[in-house]
């Protein structure tokens, strides 16, 4: 049997292997797409449209070319506002991932394990309990009203809709 290795190696060889591991698995799980949308206008293109006219009847000799240049400016890109509907688990920013009013819900996704549909009204994203302004379990549907600068939570629920 040959000399037992140090510790300090072991735990060089153990660290080099993990960020190996590491640098492996964020490269595999990374595929280089953000998901996001460019929502830039891009330069208006330029369009040339050449017409013929017909000759006379008669005329031996072909008729003039005439050619007229067109720009066509495209809109501006409509920046996205803040959703009207709200699909999904999760914590949304009131005023920013929805706007304020009044949402609908049909109650609890009915492809979950337990029918349970929760939201709750927040003023901080913190998750602390003292940071609850209010919020309910639905076992049928339901309705909130959410203001600008609160976050909204939901789980389990069917899309919430915006209705006033």
């Amino acid at each position: 049997m040959g000399p037992k290795p140090s510790r300090r190696k072991a735990w060089l060889t153990h660290g080099a292997t993990a960020l190996v591991a590491l640098v492996i698995g964020a490269g595999i799980g990374g595929d280089g797409e953000s998901g996001g949308k460019d929502d830039s206008a891009a330069p208006a293109p330029a369009v040339t449209v050449t017409e013929t006219a017909p000759a006379e009847a008669g005329e031996p000799e072909p008729a003039a070319t005439v050619t007229e240049k067109v720009t066509v400016t495209p809109k501006p890109a409509k920046k996205p506002g803040a959703a009207t509907t709200v699909e999904g688990d999760g914590q949304y920013l009131v005023g920013e991932d929805m706007q304020a009013g009044t949402y609908k819900t049909a109650g609890p996704d009915k492809g979950g394990i337990i029918e349970n549909c929760y939201w709750a009204r927040t003023k901080d994203a913190s998750g602390e309990f003292g940071a609850i302004i209010a919020n309910d379990n639905l076992q049928g549907q339901g309705r909130v009203t959410v203001n600008k600068g609160e976050y909204f939570e939901t789980n389990g629920c069917q899309e919430w809709t915006k209705v006033g």
